[in-house]
């Protein structure tokens, strides 16, 4: 990746606002069309993530793309919860019917205690409910909605094409691809079948399948031709702005296993991303990896609260220069498709002053073929100029 610089306040302006213009005319992305607006787990900054009604509210609001990550029951019925732990996102652990089946398992070559999806039914999955995540979200919907089922949601986006007439996509994503195998719920094959069933089956399809894993990505490429994306994900950011990596976040859990000592940030060099193109069709990095922000740090060595709330998060960071992954990216043939955008002031770097509409400006201007949005009003809003 390139030597980073200080983001100049100028430079800040012309990325956000050159993008709307822009888009009237010829984009910056590969295709040189408006790039995408992925619901992150659906519209999950409103309503708890991975719900139907979460879904038909992202949809109301112009996502393009709305994301079921994909975990499977132990009757092998795949189901959409962002992992197959269950306790962040339903109310398994207040329901004492359940209590003997916490329990502790590795995942990603971590141990972890809590309730599994692969140890339930799907008619048990179907009496839980679901809650909102962020404790700093909207708690009132808790309890309210069921744990849908990847068909289900295939269904709603069929539906709501045919209801709203403008195509409705879904970006499933295939969780930890290496433990449903070890436990003999490998699910490939089921999801494409699932996929053809509902006549998806080549590039022109309202479709991309994730992973954050290669093996399974190199074993979907010969059998579909529907596109893939390779995630590339970090443990976090250090004070000048740039991705840190610790297990399990360093390297694709694939490459864990296998010894391959190759990291995510080798992947996206102009190399691992030239080989990312040989079997996806596009790449999924974290935000950082693309415009990351830098700590200011004082004479004691410590991060300043640059505004003064007694809190270091990201409103006490600034913008560093932009890296080359996306034209590199670009440049191998690969989309770019970024991940999280989450629009509350306090998940926002200084330059932005609170404003999610500028954050997704300066990444549209870069050339951002698509990103996944947790408010996804807000991104269709600064995309289209509004």
């Amino acid at each position: 990746m390139t030597k980073h610089f200080l983001l100049s306040t100028s430079l800040l302006a012309a990325l956000a606002f050159q993008a709307p213009a822009a888009f009237a005319q010829t984009a910056p992305t590969l295709s040189g069309q408006k790039p995408i607006v992925v619901a992150h787990r659906g519209a999950s900054g409103y309503l708890p993530e991975h719900t139907i009604e979460g879904y038909k509210l992202a949809i109301q609001q112009g996502a393009d793309f709305i994301e079921p990550d994909l975990v499977s029951t132990k009757d092998g019925v795949l189901i959409v919860r962002h992992e197959p732990m269950l306790s962040g996102t339903t109310d398994v652990a207040e329901r004492p019917e359940f209590a003997n089946r916490k329990t502790t398992r590795k995942v990603d070559g971590v141990d972890t205690t809590d309730w599994f999806a692969n140890d339930f039914t799907v008619a048990e999955i179907k009496t839980l409910k679901a809650k909102q995540a962020f404790a700093d979200r909207d708690q009132s919907h808790n309890g309210k909605y069921q744990i849908p089922t990847f068909q289900e949601v295939i269904d709603l986006a069929k539906a709501e094409s045919a209801r709203t007439g403008r195509t409705i996509g879904i970006y499933p994503e295939t969780k930890h691809p290496t433990y449903h195998a070890a436990l003999g719920l490998a699910f490939e094959d089921k999801l494409l079948d699932m996929l053809k069933a509902a006549g998806w089956t080549d590039k022109t399809a309202p479709v991309f399948i994730q992973s954050f894993e290669t093996a399974n990505l190199k074993y979907l490429r010969p059998k579909t031709q529907l596109r893939l994306v390779q995630l590339v994900d970090g443990d976090g950011v250090d004070k000048d702005g740039k991705v840190t990596l610790a297990a399990p976040f360093d390297r694709p859990y694939d490459f864990a296993v296998l010894g391959d000592k190759r990291t995510f940030q080798d992947m996206l060099s102009t190399e691992g991303l030239k080989e990312i193109a040989t079997y996806a069709d596009g790449v999924g990095p974290w935000k950082p990896y693309l415009i990351g922000a830098k700590q200011t740090i004082g004479a004691d060595g410590k991060p300043q609260d640059l505004n003064g709330d007694g809190a270091i998060d990201e409103r006490d960071r600034t913008l560093i220069a932009p890296t080359n992954v996306v034209k590199d990216a670009h440049a191998a043939g690969l989309l770019v498709h970024s991940w999280t955008f989450r629009s509350e002031p306090k998940r926002l770097a200084s330059d932005f002053k609170g404003e999610a509409s500028a954050e997704y400006k300066a990444f549209f201007a870069i050339g951002l073929d698509g990103l996944f949005s947790d408010f996804p009003d807000q991104a269709v809003k600064a995309r289209d100029g509004k």
